[in-house]
């Protein structure tokens, strides 16, 4: 499943877009593919920062929620950002390479009122790159 359209599920453009591609998609779970460019965030010399990950999560988080919203009403489904706490993050690389292809993972675990938390990983070659658990909360509604 490959969505031509990413803007459709979350608010991020330009440079701060970083999803190029939605592999999976369902209402609790997220899969995408991004690969390292010059344009992102953090990168220089050659490499972006692994923090970065956390954003790639964030974004694959989003575009499940995007799909909810799409899901439920499609002519009033608008992408919305989100103000993300980092309650755990593991980073397994130092740095990652221009042109490096990124598999990122999102899961909803935790929903509680306006409370959402989203376990997340990505890979690089089938290795994992980085494990993080991210959480948000949300005066609109972030019930699943």
């Amino acid at each position: 499943m490959n969505f031509m359209n990413i803007e459709k599920f979350i608010p991020h453009r330009n440079q701060m877009k970083l999803v190029d591609e939605i592999i999976e998609v369902d209402v609790e779970t997220a899969v995408t593919g991004a690969v390292v460019t010059e344009q992102w965030p953090l990168f220089r010399d050659g490499y972006t920062d692994p923090a970065v990950l956390i954003e790639l999560v964030a974004q694959t988080a989003g575009i499940c929620r995007g799909w909810q919203e799409i899901s439920r009403n499609p002519e009033k489904a608008v992408p919305r950002g989100w103000i993300v706490g980092i309650k755990k993050a593991k980073f397994f690389v130092s740095r990652i390479p221009l042109n490096t292809r990124i598999i990122t993972r999102s899961e909803n675990r935790v929903t509680f009122d306006n409370y959402l938390e989203i376990y997340g990983t990505s890979e690089i070659a089938s290795e994992l790159a980085g494990e993080l658990i991210l959480q948000v909360y949300g005066s609109e509604g972030i019930k699943g």
